[in-house]
């Protein structure tokens, strides 16, 4: 396997691997980032050259380098690798129509024989239990990750039928149907989980396999995430609230496409209205140098941010302008591929700019990365579409300082264009403690800032951007959070002090309610504590800064906290 033959132009831009040739900058078309389609088409291009060398010999897995496995093993890292790539293969090849010079499609085509050879057929629905053979899949059971991946497997088919699927072999198809099916009956975890049967029910559906079953399983997973949603175009990602970027490229995402894909009326009405609301706030979230916020977790999925922006043009469900769209999509795939994202190999690393673990989390593998391709869904646009052919517009924060009340999460968004960055004031979005250590928040979810130039400090480290009750030299969790309100400048909440490492005393129950004020670039934070005993002592943290000595950390958080 080769993989893709060299574009022909030699530019190259600065900061990028080698894999990537791009043709000249358009400062006509696009004055913010200089980016066309053109260059979207080459960073898919180099994506998928620098992973070619790392598949099996029959193409069914893609074990890519690295010194940290997922906690699903290294069988299940190779499947994702498979499924994420093929995914990002299956958007460019179906954004040019079938056109594939390359041989993409070849190339995955191997890999769904191989690596069902030993399945049963789609009418006996019986599967092999995977790990047979060096390259066999692992089935797909309940909360295992191969679900997550059958998903990017069920996309990618659906999107080049034409081309792959109808073109197979009867027996590939049936042993490729065969494994698929079993996502119908897996159990999701109770997240954004529960669309990943919704993909592969769309396309069984479509394909004539099991199509009453098929629908079931679509219909099953829509109506389990319909309780998650709050309003003003948000999701909690499950039970709780947990906010972030899940919201665009799952939450949002498969239902809207699923609708789109299915022709579906009725379903594209009500997930398009919800989509168009939130991008009315998901704009807001973009630096003036492309930076997505830094918030929430799988954050080394990078550019797979400008999914929603693309699927709102690709929907006809969105309120930015095509110049608007394309300026935000291009300025975070330009983000993070001019700062060192992948490696001297092309390859996307386990990080943010470059490798970075502050910004993983237990289920990430080499591969995870690659879900990035979902910010490719642009491609499906054709050449000729305004979002392509319009003049680049500036992104919000560029035109005038803004604050913005976010009222599904309970956040307040304070943007300046001096400078060009975003600040997020948290006061309702919380997730669950790290496995196993009920002792530590989470620092993507639990601060009361975030912005899209600095990130938390990762776990185990003293809590930047926070304020709690000090103690035993640790400082305080914040935990039950309660949102109070946001408004025009202003956002409050209040939440229980958990004391780690100490007993509190007897009826001591300690509760902080907390208001942000901002005004520009200004912010004032004021906090109130009820129930501590006496002569407790308190810190507030602020935004994190440089630290000389972690010059050679690759994510926007090498930093120490300022109090």
């Amino acid at each position: 396997m080769t993989g893709l033959a060299p574009r022909p132009t030699p530019r190259l831009t600065p900061g990028l691997a080698p894999h990537f040739a791009l043709p000249p900058e358009d400062r006509d078309l696009s004055p913010r980032t200089g980016w066309t389609r053109a260059h979207w088409e080459a960073a898919a291009d180099g994506l998928l050259a620098a992973v070619a060398p790392y598949a099996t010999p029959g193409g069914a897995l893609y074990p890519l380098p690295g010194d940290r496995p997922s906690w699903s093993g290294p069988r299940s890292d190779g499947l994702e690798g498979y499924a994420r790539t093929f995914l990002l293969a299956a958007l460019r090849v179906a954004g040019a129509r079938g056109a594939d010079p390359g041989g993409l499609l070849e190339r995955y085509a191997d890999g769904l024989a191989t690596g069902t050879a030993r399945s049963g057929t789609a009418r006996s629905g019986t599967a092999h239990p995977g790990g047979d053979r060096p390259e066999d899949w692992p089935r797909i059971t309940d909360r295992g990750q191969p679900l997550v991946e059958s998903a990017s497997i069920a996309l990618g088919l659906r999107l080049t039928r034409p081309w792959l699927w109808d073109r197979l072999d009867d027996g590939v198809r049936e042993r490729v149907a065969a494994w698929l099916l079993d996502a119908l009956t897996a159990e999701p975890v109770p997240s954004n989980w529960e669309l990943f049967p919704v993909a592969v029910g769309g396309f069984l559906a479509e394909a004539g396999i099991e199509p009453e079953a098929a629908r079931a399983a679509v219909a099953r997973g829509l109506e389990r995430i319909e309780p998650w949603y709050t309003g003003d175009g948000w999701y909690s990602d499950g039970a709780g609230r947990a906010f972030d970027y899940y919201n665009g490229w799952a939450l949002h995402l498969y239902p809207a496409l699923e609708a789109w894909l299915s022709q579906d009326g009725e379903r594209l009405t009500r997930y398009g209205r919800r989509l168009a609301t939130h991008l009315v706030d998901y704009a807001h979230l973009f630096g003036a140098d492309g930076a997505p916020l830094h918030q929430g977790r799988s954050l080394t999925y990078r550019f797979a941010a400008a999914a929603p922006l693309w699927l709102g043009a690709l929907t006809g469900h969105t309120p930015l302008d095509p110049g608007t769209t394309r300026r935000l999509a291009s300025g975070a795939l330009r983000h993070f591929l001019d700062r060192g994202a992948t490696t001297d190999r092309g390859l996307l690393s386990l990080g943010w700019y470059g490798p970075y673990d502050g910004v993983l989390q237990p289920y990430s593998g080499p591969a995870s990365p690659y879900w990035a391709a979902k910010g490719f869904l642009g491609l499906l646009l054709p050449a000729d579409h305004e979002v392509w052919t319009a003049r680049e517009e500036p992104g919000p924060v560029e035109r005038a300082d803004a604050t913005r009340a976010v009222p599904g999460p309970n956040w307040l968004l304070q943007s300046t264009a001096g400078d060009g960055l975003v600040r997020l004031h948290n006061h309702g979005s919380e997730h669950l403690p790290p496995p196993g250590d009920p002792d530590q928040d989470d620092p993507h979810y639990a601060r009361f800032a975030y912005s899209t130039v600095t990130g938390p400090f990762p776990y185990g480290v003293a809590p930047d951007n926070h304020f709690g009750l000090v103690h035993g030299g640790r400082i305080s969790l914040r935990t039950a959070l309660e949102p109070l309100g946001a408004g025009e400048g202003w956002a409050a909440s209040r939440h229980r002090a958990r004391l780690v490492g100490e007993e509190p005393e007897e009826g001591e129950e300690v509760r902080v309610t907390s208001l942000v004020l901002v005004r520009g670039a200004v912010e004032v934070r004021v906090h109130l504590v009820t129930g501590a005993a006496p002569g407790r002592a308190v810190r507030q943290t602020g935004w994190a800064v440089p630290d000389p000595r972690r010059r050679r950390a690759r994510g926007p958080n090498c930093c120490r906290s300022t109090a």
